[in-house]
């Protein structure tokens, strides 16, 4: 369906009042805690159904659901805990003061994290759809659908070349010695070291760059002395292939090329018959990355200066505090670890039986997503540590974040391991099947919005779930070759800067909650979620909707907007400017779609403002709420004998 089409739908009524198929009134039963069940005061919002079948119309339509809640739980660890946790909290830890970090973080999960990842799935739950037609709740601000679609697409697309990388790499680590712990092979240059323990003591000495890319790891020590270590150039010149920048593409690495064959194949069949099957799979992959993490942990205690890496994570500094940056850092790290704007939470949501119990789960998978990460932090500095004290270098020298830490930095503490193998091997199977579940559940996500969204008589709609998964997952492995070749990790980065940035999922969450809490109403989404879950929760909840989270993402916006610097990778190749409006161009491509979605269906639909704002505000509910109403309020909302001609008009009562 094209957007235009998709579009006009929604307008149809304001423009033809005798439309005659549109989803039925919501009818449901507020319920508070301690009082008995009793009709809540009528809210008006009209729908027109076709009655041959009254039984028929007032049927649930048929959509999947988890098979036991627990798939649900786990599907959510899958998709919010994901590899940053693991390589970017621990670096933000020691890098804003240590445990005085789990301050600003902590305030920021509550005020932040907490209320907008409870939305999303309460969201997803209650209207029973996911993506675009989630928004039938304000259907004016539909493109908050579009952009969270938009941004998972760009993040199924490039965030898979992480698990190529990290396949690519557990290939590898069935040798010994590992081949990117020594020199002298085919990739390697006449600059190459294995010891550089020496020159990185000396550098310690002496300030370091202000600007040090997080792929700039140990060159960081090499490059004055125009030494390069082994593990930098088996990164750069073996896995990479690395050309001089965005503008030259060069050859198609084949290797990497089976190997994102090999992982998009693995995510295709963990989701092509939905959440039945992906239900199941998340048990392997969420809970197979923390018995690795314990196994990583105990073994990385046990080595020598892991003491030290661990004291040196926690060291508090309390003079950070005062530094916006380090507020800044935890509110970005928030919305990126709980996996905020992508539309992906609501899509698992709509899997839930309708009286699940949403608010105690968002605080349940908070306590596991936030507890990862700071886990993660004792398993990570407790190796770089070891490294540290392997090499006679400050802890400064080796700590990194982001792919520097698990290309770069953590295979060279693992070369330095006794059974390096073993512990390679080990790491790259919990990175891969870590990043998995993120993976799939994301193309999960992104494939319900799309059959959501498709009529059932067009081309697509009518397609097996199975074809359109494949022709998805073809679609993003097209655009992934870009990323395989020698200028590859240009474009990644390009993707991983601008399409699903802090800025983009910052602009989603602010509307998310303003549509909600202003548009929809935060007490009417209270009173909703009390007729789900049974009670009404917390009115923190609600200020944090209507206020606080709000004015936290705006703030964190504009902080970046204001600050916004010039891509530059490893510390020395400057974008070009037209690489830059390339990738300009994939973050507004989200972040427009809610403004000119608004622009678009105002424009398009008749009458006065204020009546094309109460028509396209009004919400369009489904059938599956008509199944929760009381027997002796049913009468309500049946049509009497008379009026049963074509279309029935329903009140509701919610």
């Amino acid at each position: 369906m094209s957007p235009e089409e998709h579009f006009s739908n929604d307008c149809g009524t304001c423009e033809d009042e005798s439309q005659e198929e549109a989803e039925v009134a919501r009818p449901l039963v507020s319920e508070t805690e301690g009082s008995s069940t009793e009709v809540a005061e009528p809210r008006l919002g009209t729908g027109l159904i076709d009655t041959g079948d009254p039984a028929t119309e007032l049927g649930h339509s048929e959509r999947q659901t988890w098979s036991r809640q627990m798939d649900f739980i786990m599907s959510c660890v899958g998709f919010a805990v994901g590899l940053g946790n693991v390589w970017r909290f621990p670096y933000l830890c020691y890098k804003n003061g240590g445990g005085v970090f789990l301050i600003p973080y902590l305030l920021m999960v509550f005020v932040g994290g907490v209320p907008v990842f409870f939305l999303e799935i309460a969201l997803g739950q209650f209207m029973k759809q996911g993506g675009v037609a989630t928004w039938n709740i304000a259907p004016l601000f539909k493109g908050l659908g579009l952009a969270s679609m938009v941004i998972v697409f760009f993040c199924n697309t490039y965030y898979i070349m992480v698990l190529v990388w990290g396949l690519y790499f557990l290939a590898h680590s069935f040798t010994s010695p590992l081949p990117w712990a020594t020199c002298g092979h085919e990739w390697n240059t006449v600059n190459c070291t294995t010891n550089f323990s020496r020159v990185c003591l000396n550098q310690s000495l002496s300030p370091s760059p202000a600007n040090v890319s997080s792929l700039n790891i140990s060159a960081s020590c090499l490059e004055h002395t125009g030494l390069r270590s082994s593990v930098m150039e088996f990164w750069e010149r073996k896995v990479l292939r690395l050309s001089g920048g965005l503008d030259e593409v060069g050859d198609i690495n084949g290797y990497l090329v089976l190997c994102l064959l090999a992982t998009w194949v693995i995510v295709y069949f963990c989701i092509w018959k939905g959440v039945k099957s992906a239900g199941k799979v998340v048990y392997f992959t969420a809970v197979f990355p923390y018995l690795v993490l314990v196994v990583l942990f105990v073994h990385g205690v046990s080595l020598p200066g892991a003491v030290n890496g661990i004291i040196y994570y926690l060291k508090p500094d309390w003079s950070k505090l005062s530094e916006a940056q380090v507020w800044i850092d935890a509110a970005t790290q928030i919305f990126f670890s709980y996996a905020i704007g992508l539309g992906a939470l609501t899509a698992l949501g709509s899997y839930n039986r309708f009286n699940n119990n949403c608010y105690q789960d968002a605080f349940i998978l908070a306590l596991i997503n936030s507890g990862t990460s700071f886990f993660a932090g004792f398993v990570v500095f407790s190796v770089l540590g070891f490294m540290a004290a392997e090499q006679g270098v400050d802890i400064s020298n080796v700590a990194e974040s982001g792919p520097g830490l698990a290309f770069i930095a953590y295979p060279k503490a693992v070369s330095l391991m006794p059974l390096a193998p073993l512990w390679a091997a080990l790491f790259f199977l919990m990175l891969l099947v870590l990043g998995l579940d993120s993976q799939f559940v994301g193309v999960e996500g992104f494939i319900t919005g799309i059959m959501d969204m498709l009529p059932p008589k067009s081309f697509l709609g009518s397609q097996r779930r199975e074809v359109v998964v494949a022709i998805c997952c073809f679609t993003c492995f097209t655009i992934d070759l870009s990323m395989v070749t020698q200028g590859g990790m240009y474009v990644f980065q390009l993707f991983d800067y601008y399409s699903a940035s802090g800025i983009t999922l910052l602009w989603q969450a602010f509307w998310e909650c303003v549509v909600v809490a202003w548009v929809y109403g935060a007490d009417r989404f209270m009173d909703d979620v009390a007729c789900m879950i049974g009670y009404r929760p917390l009115p923190y909840m609600k200020w944090c909707w209507s206020y606080v989270t709000p004015v936290v993402c705006m703030g964190v916006f504009m902080f970046h907007v204001v600050n916004y610097k010039r891509l530059v990778y490893n510390a020395v190749y400057v974008y070009p400017w037209w690489g830059e409006v390339l990738g300009w161009f994939l973050a507004l491509s989200s972040m427009l779609c809610i403004p000119l979605t608004v622009l678009y269906k105002l424009l398009h639909c008749k009458g006065s403002l204020r009546e094309r704002w109460q028509h396209l505000t009004t919400p369009v509910w489904g059938r599956h709420h008509l199944e929760f109403l009381p027997p002796e309020n049913e009468a309500r909302l049946l049509p009497k004998a008379e009026e049963n001609k074509n279309t029935l008009l329903y009140e509701s009562v919610i």
